[in-house]
């Protein structure tokens, strides 16, 4: 079922005014890519950028051209790990976090 835009909307409103949301969209995300959902991630991720930082600013953090972040956070996008980890990693510093996996 397609997210509705008043979710969409609500959903960034919220990650604009709540640092913990916002790392619990950063946490979504990484346990996505971890579960083996590419699609999940890139979801979360894609709301979390629209939300926060912005493709713009996001590319010249990292790097990487901002149509070309746009393309990996498509539906049909297919970024490498190499640029999916700089993208988390990045995002993980802006927001304060030390993300580990336990077990």
């Amino acid at each position: 079922m397609p997210l509705t835009r008043d979710f969409k909307a609500t959903v960034r409103d919220r990650a604009r005014t709540d640092p913990e949301f916002r790392g619990a969209l950063l946490v979504e995300a990484a346990q996505a890519l971890i579960d083996g959902e590419p699609d999940v991630t890139k979801a979360v991720l894609r709301d979390y950028i629209k939300a926060t930082v912005g493709f713009d600013q996001l590319s010249l953090k990292v790097r990487i051209p901002k149509k070309s972040i746009m393309r990996m956070m498509s539906k049909s996008g297919n970024p490498t790990t190499k640029n999916m980890t700089l993208i988390l990693s990045y995002l993980n510093r802006r927001e304060g976090l030390n993300l580990r996996v336990s077990r």
